[in-house]
């Protein structure tokens, strides 16, 4: 039985075949897309992923403000930050967050998802949120993807 040798691919190849993706957030679960969009961001749906190279591609996010979260989590989800003085501790429920900030909701899920390491922080700098249908990343002729 022959042996197929594993094909690593480069960082210079890895550039090359970079594409974007689009994805719609109407009407979708915030956990599942984010799992989708984690994995896009580390190519880990290409054939030719490699560990240690950034193999992923670019992902572009609409409608961020229709993302749908299941059970009671609307009422209790609860995001965090910390100031830095004492006592600086200060919670947002996740209507207040969906209102205000509603780009951060997805990328606060979407990075949790992804590994703690610099090739992450590479990684994250190709994912775009938008707030509403338009996007200004048209040069970079993006493909739309149906989750």
């Amino acid at each position: 039985m022959a042996r197929q040798k594993t094909t690593l691919v480069t960082k210079e190849q890895a550039q090359k075949n970079r594409k974007w993706f689009v994805f719609d957030a109407e009407g979708k679960t915030l956990g599942r897309l984010s799992t989708e969009v984690a994995q896009v961001l580390r190519g880990k749906h290409k054939c030719d992923y490699t560990p240690h190279v950034d193999t992923g591609d670019g992902v572009i996010i609409l409608n961020a403000e229709k993302i749908v979260v299941t059970g009671s989590k609307e009422a209790q989800k609860v995001y965090y930050r910390y100031t830095g003085h004492i006592g600086g501790l200060k919670q947002t429920p996740y209507r207040t967050m969906k209102e205000r900030k509603p780009e951060y909701i997805l990328e606060h899920a979407i990075k949790g998802m992804m590994p703690r390491n610099r090739l992450t922080r590479q990684q994250l700098k190709r994912l775009r949120i938008f707030v509403g249908n338009e996007h200004n990343m048209t040069a970079q002729k993006p493909i739309n993807v149906a989750v």
